[in-house]
């Protein structure tokens, strides 16, 4: 068989692409698309939309289709035309913007990829719209990938994705101003203030907040002393119990709202100024993710990554584990193929260490990321943050709790209250549940 590879771009207009693509923001109502540049290196002629992005057209003489962001599609091109060349097909990579609402559309109508990139936290709303298909794994494949990998991509029991990234968030610390790593946040505070007091630093610790909050940075609060968002059974699986508002979760507000009223943290540091403060050299400290250390570089700060710091009284702060997976679509045109290249063919260290090269995601395969640790202090230290940290919720009614619980934790840092604001959003994010 003639074998064909394309990449295809479905173009959006100009003004979207640009808001695409990279940036200095932080992960907020979907955390797990961390800001990067989003890049092609071939187009196929295609017509551009008028004011809205498109979905790609999938070629029917293809026999596996991939869907993707533009950040991973030459990356994932490459592969694909070496699976191809492996198997005597035919492979189209295919650039979706709005990959997640666009995959889940067009495969209802049977108009979808074989195959489709993503985050975990996508699942929960694909499996209830029957839009992916379980992908079986070996103990031996599922033993190559951190555990806490493997379970971002189950649900209700069955493994419905291959991982090949991992992120979350840790401390990174201004040497230059803060010279050795806090073990508790009460030393990173008087080291921080330390600085300011010395007229070296004007901020003590910098984190997105802003107006309306941001539940990706108020979790490793609530889980520090034992709470979080919803409750998990005994495999591991989250349950609908909202726990907002449980007497562990209350006890890492309380602490949120401290670092409020102590002026440690402030509503006026938001996702368009927190990296440039901290990047500015105006803050001892910063909680942030991989997405960006391109920028901390660039600004020639003398830093380092650590662990989160744990509250008197309390554990750590763990943060969301957020993974990138391979997930195969429900009504794949060839289930068997695209079964055997996300199975058999994504796990593979070089296909791993190729999509860390190009995006800096640290990988998910264990002997991947032990050679990347080896050469990359950041990613082994992004790695040593992340151990314990629970994969972000991916049921659907996630999507239900990051405006409440953003709002409460911008409103506790702001004055208000956190028994009774917390409580107030836990009744918010059931009712939205409720509502559906």
């Amino acid at each position: 068989m003639r074998k064909r590879n394309v990449l295809v771009v479905a173009l959006a207009a100009p003004a979207l692409l640009l808001s695409a693509c990279g940036g200095s923001g932080s992960p907020a109502a979907d955390p797990t698309d961390t800001p990067g540049s989003d890049e092609t290196t071939e187009e196929a002629p295609a017509e551009p939309a008028d004011d809205s992005t498109e979905a790609p057209q999938r070629d029917a003489n293809v026999d596996l289709v991939i869907w993707t962001d533009a950040d991973r599609a030459e990356t994932i091109t490459k592969f694909a035309e070496e699976f191809g060349a492996e198997n005597g097909v035919t492979t189209a990579v295919q650039v979706a913007v709005e990959t997640r609402k666009q995959f889940r559309e067009a495969t209802e109508v049977e108009q979808g990829p074989d195959v489709v990139v993503g985050a975990h936290d996508w699942l929960g709303e694909f499996v209830q719209a029957g839009v992916v298909a379980p992908v079986p794994l070996s103990s031996q494949v599922a033993g190559e990938f951190a555990e806490n990998a493997v379970a971002a991509a189950n649900f209700g029991g069955q493994n419905y994705g291959v991982p090949y990234a991992t992120e979350n968030l840790a401390l990174i610390r201004n040497k230059a101003l803060a010279p050795d790593a806090p073990a508790t946040m009460e030393e990173l505070v008087a080291a921080g203030k330390k600085a300011v007091d010395e007229g070296k630093a004007e901020n003590v610790l910098i984190q997105p907040v802003g107006q309306t909050g941001n539940a990706y940075y108020t979790y490793p609060y609530l889980s520090a002393c034992g709470g979080g968002i919803f409750k998990q059974d005994a495999n591991g699986g989250f349950t609908d119990e909202v726990i907002v508002a449980s007497p562990e979760s209350l006890k890492g507000a309380a602490e949120l709202a401290k670092l409020g009223k102590d002026g440690i943290l402030s509503t006026s540091v938001g996702d368009d100024n927190a990296e440039g403060l901290f990047t500015g050299g105006k803050a001892a400290f910063m909680i942030g993710g991989p997405w960006a250390i391109t920028n901390i570089k660039a600004a020639n700060i003398d830093y380092e990554v650590t662990n989160l710091p744990s509250f008197e009284g309390c554990e750590a702060m763990k943060p969301f584990l957020g993974v990138q997976l391979f997930y195969v679509s429900s009504k794949a045109k060839n289930a068997t193929l695209a079964q055997e290249f996300v199975t058999n063919y994504i796990p593979r260290k070089e296909v791993q260490l190729a999509l860390f090269e190009a995006l800096g995601r640290p990988p998910a395969n264990l002997e991947a990321l032990s050679e990347v640790s080896a050469k990359d202090a950041d990613v082994k230290a992004f790695a040593a943050a992340g151990e314990g940290a629970a994969p972000m919720p991916n049921i659907p009614a996630m999507n239900s709790v990051w405006g409440p619980l953003g709002q409460a934790g911008a409103d506790v840092i702001s004055g208000q209250d956190p028994t009774t604001r917390f409580t107030a959003a836990q009744d918010e994010i059931i009712a939205n549940i409720k509502n559906g």
